[in-house]
């Protein structure tokens, strides 16, 4: 299957446009077209989607997005000398690809976009947690996607999908399974890429929840968290006594030991002690 259309191979395309991978934008193609119509069947049944990708780059992943029978797919690319490859992908697939030459951190995608919506994106490194963690905290639950299929180093994937009690457990894990169900679907081995990255990717499927797994204010749950993590090493009645003069009984109420630290509490506890601090504040 490494040919899935009538467009060319992309180490074709990048030489024919002369798109060399800058690390300034955290690019590394995928060029593999086996490999990007593999991971666009990992979002599930696209036949009734528009799709959100995020970096494009020389269009492997939004080939295979479209190849695979995308309703529709929205590109989001920053580098300009992308859009020429893009445009031939558009004229092949007339009607079902929008390009926009934009920072995806800076646009409203949901414009473009007609629901169901699901995002799947080989995301810049640069990038990649920043975007995760806006479209986990959206103002209202459940959000504008149903799932978020994404690549990222393997490093971040795996504290997406951590558990308490691990190294990789913190702030990115408690936020993803929270509202999501996250699972690690693909890995990728540096030569899979163009250039070769130092470390290996992988691709995380995240489906998302109805409602959040337990009841807990999500901006407050989210500053706890990150304070908790902050300082990892600490004590919780030590790391969180800025947020209350009495974190001590806070934590104690909730069935929380102060001496316990942040990797060793789990999802629902973290929600327990958010109510709790959100009741003793009154903020």
């Amino acid at each position: 299957m490494s040919q899935i259309d009538n467009l060319p191979p992309l180490r074709e395309v990048i030489e024919t446009h002369d798109l060399v991978a800058k690390k300034s934008l955290g690019q590394n193609f995928l060029l593999d077209l086996n490999l990007t119509a593999k991971i666009a069947r990992q979002a599930g049944d696209l036949t009734e989607c528009d799709v959100l990708e995020v970096g494009p780059g020389p269009g492997g992943l939004t080939r295979g997005l479209l190849a695979e029978g995308a309703r529709k797919v929205l590109a989001v690319e920053k580098d300009s000398r992308a859009m020429a490859p893009l445009a031939e992908i558009q004229a092949a697939y007339p009607g079902r690809l929008e390009v926009i030459n934009a920072d995806a951190l800076e646009l409203d995608p949901l414009e473009h976009l007609t629901a169901p919506v699901r995002i799947v994106s080989n995301l810049p490194y640069n990038v990649g947690t920043e975007l995760l963690v806006r479209w986990l905290t959206p103002k209202s639950w459940p959000p504008a996607w149903s799932s978020l299929t994404l690549m990222f180093q393997k490093e971040v994937a795996e504290r997406i999908v951590a558990k308490p009690g691990s190294k990789a457990y913190g702030r990115l894990a408690v936020l993803a399974q929270w509202r999501a169900d996250p699972r690690i679907v693909m890995e990728l081995a540096p030569e899979a890429f163009t250039p070769p990255p130092k470390i290996r990717s992988a691709v995380v499927h995240l489906e998302a929840l109805p409602e959040p797994r337990f009841e807990a204010d999500g901006k407050k749950l989210q500053m706890v968290v990150a304070t908790a993590f902050n300082q990892r090493r600490k004590m919780l009645r030590a790391s969180l006594k800025g947020l209350s003069p009495d974190i001590i009984d806070i934590l104690t109420s909730v069935g929380i030991k102060p001496t316990c630290r942040a990797e060793e509490i789990g999802l629902e506890e973290f929600c327990a002690l958010t109510r709790a601090l959100t009741g003793a504040t009154g903020k």
